[in-house]
């Protein structure tokens, strides 16, 4: 099933996200993996795709196992360091095993090679326009509540968002925020450049110290007060520190739906227990209407 389509059901959509092993040697876990995010119901599940399309096999290997699932996959793709050819080459097995739906990305700039051969792409807007002139897929697309790191301001960021928009994509996921009046005002900029597609808000449950600073460097993502007084008193009691982040996360989704946010998108770490604390904390809530 298309996105578009579940978003149409006019249900608030939650979904999840699995990440594929680095390792041939790990893949039998990520069976268990399937298996516990499945069994959630999710409107749909997100698969990523390695940095230079390193796990892209893996990627389209899950998808088709949460299809026998009866689950709706979303696979990542990310362009920058791949050639058009490469990139043709697996949409037409995701076509190939019946995924409808791709979130498509830049990617990180590989360090050895800053500008792209001429059979690569630059933008992310690039590959959405391909995808979009493909018809096979509804295409998805990423955004920044804080605004992108490479990117001079946040109304520059805007710009390039609104590009993609135009270029084809259907609806938008955030990077992870831990304070939703960033993304409420996100929401309201993004407007004012006319952007008017489905956002789904990018939650992260903060259960692993280590693991939340990490992701937080990565993505630039500010750290609000509460949030750091949760781990200054918890991160060094890792059962203390998943209770507390579960519910931090869990408050967050109650106040992003009584807002009319259209959808939630859990960045689950593989760890499908987690986001079943939190959907069971949202039995009800996740029943609401648009």
């Amino acid at each position: 099933m298309k996105i578009s389509d579940i978003i149409a059901r006019g249900r608030v959509s939650f979904s999840c996200e699995i990440f594929p092993p680095k390792q041939d040697a790990d893949i039998a876990r990520i069976d268990e993996v399937i298996d516990g995010v499945a069994a959630l119901e999710p409107s749909f599940i997100s698969v990523t795709y390695g940095a230079s399309g390193s796990t892209s096999k893996n990627t389209a290997m899950i998808c088709e196992k949460i299809l026998a699932r009866g689950q709706t996959p979303i696979a990542h793709m990310t362009c920058l360091s791949s050639t058009r050819d490469e990139v043709k080459r697996y949409t037409d097995r995701l076509a190939e095993i019946g995924v409808e739906n791709v979130l498509a990305l830049r990617g990180d700039r590989p360090q050895d090679r800053p500008e792209p051969l001429p059979n690569q792409y630059r933008y992310a807007s690039e590959l959405v326009r391909e995808l979009s002139a493909d018809g096979r897929f509804c295409i998805g697309g990423a955004c920044y509540p804080d605004g992108h790191v490479e990117a001079r301001n946040k109304d520059e960021d805007l710009v390039h968002l609104k590009e993609k928009v135009d270029a084809g994509c259907s609806f938008l996921t955030t990077q992870m925020f831990f304070d939703n009046d960033v993304f409420y005002s996100f929401l309201y900029r993004a407007l004012r450049k006319d952007i008017r597609v489905p956002v789904f808000a990018g939650i992260m449950p903060v259960t692993r110290a280590s693991q939340f600073l990490r992701s937080v460097a990565y993505s630039g993502a500010p750290m609000p007060p509460k949030l750091r007084s949760i781990l200054d008193k918890f991160g060094e009691r890792p059962g203390a520190l998943r209770q507390a982040g579960i519910a931090y996360a869990t408050e967050q989704i109650v106040d992003l739906v009584a807002n009319g946010c259209q959808g939630i998108h859990i960045y689950t770490m593989n760890r499908p227990e987690i986001a079943a604390e939190i959907f069971k904390n949202l039995s009800f809530i996740r029943k609401t209407k648009i």
